[in-house]
């Protein structure tokens, strides 16, 4: 017991300190795509669900949200008032920063849980749990910007409001499934041995 406890503090030490790397270093968590930023900051979110469960990927989520709210505020774009109150002056900034970031690490984390119950392939959960959490980020994130702040946002970016739709579900389409396909790649790799030291 003791042994497993001290091997998971491991485990949250690192994810928490890719996160800060992967934040810290340019180019490399967040990349500038046209008023956007993809992001790999996701992938240690699912991989600690996976390997950890719902809790601590919802810890290391949350670690994501706030980095996020954290470089929107201190590097801003012009779209980085929606994830930042510090920019728009608006607390629901926060929620759209942090609340799908919890959820990526809590999604994988149940997801795969359920499929371990269920005794299927470690493989098949890993995929499905990487994909589905990777994806609730990328369509909460985006669907809030929408209901929140679709006007100011498409002011910012140039669009007119009724194409705003259409606009983000390109994004979710092409940008949001490539992360997703590449985060859960990932996640399949690294969490097949992550997951035999956590035994």
């Amino acid at each position: 017991m003791k042994n497993k406890k001290t091997k998971n503090l491991v485990l949250y030490a690192m994810f928490i300190a890719i996160e800060m790397l992967l934040v810290f270093i340019p180019f490399l968590g967040y990349i500038p795509i046209g008023p956007l930023r993809a992001t790999t900051l996701h992938i240690p979110v699912i991989i600690a669900g996976i390997t950890l469960g719902k809790k601590g990927g919802s810890l290391i989520g949350l670690v994501f949200g706030l980095s996020s709210l954290f470089y929107n505020t201190i590097s801003p774009t012009i779209t980085s008032f929606v994830f930042s109150p510090f920019i728009s002056g608006n607390i629901l900034s926060a929620v759209i920063a942090i609340v799908p970031r919890v959820l990526i690490g809590y999604i994988a984390g149940i997801i795969f849980e359920k499929f371990q119950k269920a005794k299927i392939n470690n493989n098949i959960g890993i995929i499905i749990a990487g994909l589905a959490g990777s994806l609730v980020n990328t369509i909460l994130v985006l669907g809030g910007i929408y209901f929140i702040f679709g006007q100011s946002y498409a002011i910012a970016i140039g669009q007119d409001f009724n194409l705003l739709v259409t606009y983000l579900i390109g994004i979710i389409t092409t940008s949001g499934i490539l992360e997703a396909v590449v985060g859960t790649i990932i996640a399949l790799f690294v969490c097949k041995p992550l997951l035999t030291y956590t035994r």
